[in-house]
């Protein structure tokens, strides 16, 4: 799709590819927490993992979410309710990283989601590589989930796709093991998700882990009260109890692990 190819691949890309020099380079000089695993492992485990989902992402997700968005046109909230462009553009925004927060406690609490996203909280270590560490089947997913939210936001194709640049690099961004002043980081996160509030997420505490499923915006979290922040991210045991060996730690086990038997269900 000549849309995709325009705004995605010749702006977006660029500029997430920035986005992850930046911060790989960061956070490994200003550590927030200390890695576990050999870095070189990971980033070939995390990689294999990511080329299935990246390219679902790329030539199913992004098309189909840009042919809903062109619904829009007709049927869309800013046809059926007129408002100004700029009340339009927030209100979009707005609903579409609601709407990612729900698919989010939804991955948790649905028992059939989880085996699929149990994948991306398998990684003993919390940073900017394991933001791409997502099982192909929880995109295909998220398709019908966030296409709902396309269509009841009203978003034109461009704005679908400028959203997802701010996912896409919040997602790196929170993600990342990169030390933040901590005033600064608490200042931050009245607004937005940072490193040491999505750490919480990853932590092996089963409380802890479902807590804090914004992606952008961190209010929500605190509006269904599923937020949590603490300075004591040295003491966080990353990954889930039932997946700490090094036999459950190679791409092909990962990506098969949907399809097998779960043990320590997260619900």
């Amino acid at each position: 799709m000549d849309l995709v190819r325009r705004i995605f691949d010749k702006k977006a890309a660029p500029l997430l590819t920035a986005v992850f020099v930046l911060l790989f380079i960061v956070e490994r000089r200003r550590r927030l927490r200390k890695p576990t695993q050999p870095l070189k492992k990971r980033m070939i485990i995390n990689s294999i993992v990511a080329i299935p989902a990246f390219g679902l992402l790329r030539f199913v997700f992004l098309p189909a979410m840009v042919k809903l968005a062109l619904k829009n046109k007709r049927y869309g909230m800013g046809r059926i309710l007129p408002m100004p462009n700029v009340i339009q553009l927030i209100l979009t925004f707005l609903i579409l990283d609601y709407g990612n927060y729900l698919w989010h406690v939804l991955n948790h609490k649905s028992p059939f989601l989880w085996r699929f996203h149990l994948v991306h909280h398998t990684d003993l270590d919390l940073d900017t590589l394991t933001a791409f560490r997502f099982h192909f089947g929880e995109m295909i997913g998220s398709v019908f989930f966030r296409g709902l939210f396309v269509l009841l936001s009203g978003a034109t194709a461009a704005q679908v796709l400028a959203y997802e640049l701010f996912f896409e690099a919040a997602t790196q961004f929170h993600h990342s093991n990169m030390k933040i002043p901590y005033r600064l980081e608490i200042g931050l996160n009245r607004l937005i998700v940072t490193p040491r509030m999505h750490g919480i997420h990853h932590s092996i505490n089963k409380a802890e882990t479902n807590s804090n499923y914004a992606v952008i915006f961190s209010f929500w979290d605190r509006l269904h009260r599923t937020f949590k922040i603490n300075d004591h991210q040295e003491e966080l045991i990353i990954g889930l109890p039932a997946y700490r060996e090094p036999t459950q730690m190679t791409a092909r086990y990962l990506l098969l692990l949907p399809f097998k038997k779960i043990t320590g269900k997260n619900l």
